[in-house]
């Protein structure tokens, strides 16, 4: 006679028809699909995040060290105040050259002029003091920010005025960074 081939799951207590009727029921196929699909959603949440993280640490880090790598002023960017050692993204910096009804000219330290346009929402600022538009005198030093227009004028929104330039004054030049 032939014995038959015994398998070893029918001896073990688990295998009991209850069990694994529930192990294929549409129910649990359920529950597992939305298990599967909420672990990748937060398996890819926390890529995400990770990501995001490295590149923000990265563009805080590049931004910090922005003039030290790519040769602006050391230490703060008022330093050797001619203009030329500022970012120019919606202002300018520089002395005022002249004054007429709407605005003034601005002189930059590489010569460029620039007419900037003084608006009733303009803040003037000297110190912790408001100025007004007649406050403004020639030769002050200010820093403009504002509003970039086509016909090349920038409308005023923050003026400081840091006043006229001191005496002439024998600054020794800054050490090199040797990193």
């Amino acid at each position: 006679m032939d014995t038959p081939i015994k398998n070893e799951d029918q001896h073990s207590p688990a295998a009991s028809p209850v069990v694994s009727s529930f192990f294929r029921s549409r129910r649990f196929g359920l529950a597992l699909k939305i298990f599967i699909a909420l672990a990748s959603a937060l398996l890819i949440f926390q890529l995400g995040m990770y990501v995001g993280f490295r590149k923000a640490s990265f563009s805080y880090g590049w931004g910090n060290n922005y003039n030290q790598v790519f040769g602006g002023p050391a230490g703060d960017l008022t330093r050797g105040f001619s203009g030329k050692d500022m970012m120019n993204g919606h202002g300018t910096a520089g002395t005022i050259a002249s004054i007429s009804g709407d605005g003034f000219v601005i002189k930059g330290g590489d010569g460029v002029e620039k007419m900037i346009i003084v608006t009733a929402k303009t803040s003037i600022i000297k110190g912790r003091t408001r100025l007004g538009p007649s406050d403004l005198r020639i030769d002050d030093r200010v820093t403009v920010i504002g509003q970039p227009q086509n016909n090349g004028t920038v409308n005023a929104e923050i003026i400081r005025v840091f006043g006229a330039p001191p005496a002439t004054v024998n600054v020794p030049p800054a050490p090199t960074l040797n990193y």
